[in-house]
């Protein structure tokens, strides 16, 4: 155990009330890095056709009061909690909101193969969103290094 203060963790979805391009999308990440910086919250923003996908820790008031002014925000719609959790140690520390922009696939999955982006919503089962959560995580982490 660390002496450090619990980091509190949130994944949500939420659906845009309106198509968002490039230009409108670097206004939000401009304000959400602003704002994070200033509570102490990191995370990751995901958006793909238009679907959010966000995850958030900090502090717990902190990424209380950020969750209280997305669900307030007229560019969200239909928010849903998938996940909030205290967790050991932020995953996104160097972040005050990473992002990537994800393709919409052309066509179904190949047999057998499963769509973590979609699994996030997976009604009835935490498990499986909580695996989807950490999955994305993991995969945004390691494709920010590649570049």
């Amino acid at each position: 155990m660390t002496d450090s203060p619990a980091v509190f963790s949130v994944v949500y979805s939420s659906m845009a009330t309106a198509p968002l391009d490039d230009a409108a999308l670097r206004e939000l990440l401009t304000q959400s890095r602003s704002s994070n910086a200033e509570r102490d919250v990191t995370g990751m923003l995901l958006y793909r056709g238009g679907r959010f996908i966000q995850i958030l820790e900090g502090p717990e008031q902190a990424v209380r009061d950020t969750m209280g002014k997305i669900e307030r925000d007229p560019r969200h719609d239909r928010l849903r909690v998938l996940i909030d959790e205290f967790i050991e140690e932020r995953n996104f520390a160097e972040w005050t909101m990473g992002y990537e922009p994800i393709d919409v696939p052309g066509s179904a999955a190949p047999e057998g193969f499963r769509d973590t982006f979609d699994d996030l919503e997976a009604h009835g089962d935490p498990s499986a969103t909580l695996r989807a959560a950490r999955e994305l995580s993991f995969w945004f982490r390691v494709r920010s290094t590649q570049r």
